[in-house]
């Protein structure tokens, strides 16, 4: 079974835009995204499961990799590739 990358995120946020690119460019096709501005509810849950406010939040299976920042800062230590693997498979 394959990995789902899941990102909550609002249509006006850059980082959201910003992280879905560069995974993307990790070769991810496949981003659920959960759109917060759309579904209220949806922020509650977000902020229950990351104890964080700020979009973009970014989950690589049951993984919680955090925003944008830090997905960065995996990629410059080379583990966001380690995570994404299963993925791409």
């Amino acid at each position: 079974m394959a990995i789902v990358v899941k990102m909550y995120s609002t249509e006006t946020c850059p980082y959201c835009v910003m992280a879905e690119r560069l995974l993307q460019s990790k070769g991810i096709k496949d981003i659920e995204k959960i759109r917060i501005d759309l579904e209220p509810g949806q922020r509650e849950l977000m902020i229950d499961k990351t104890n964080r406010r700020t979009v973009p939040q970014i989950f690589i299976g049951e993984t919680h990799v955090g925003g944008f920042d830090d997905l960065t800062a995996l990629d410059r230590n080379g583990k966001l590739d380690e995570l994404l693997s299963p993925v791409k498979d």
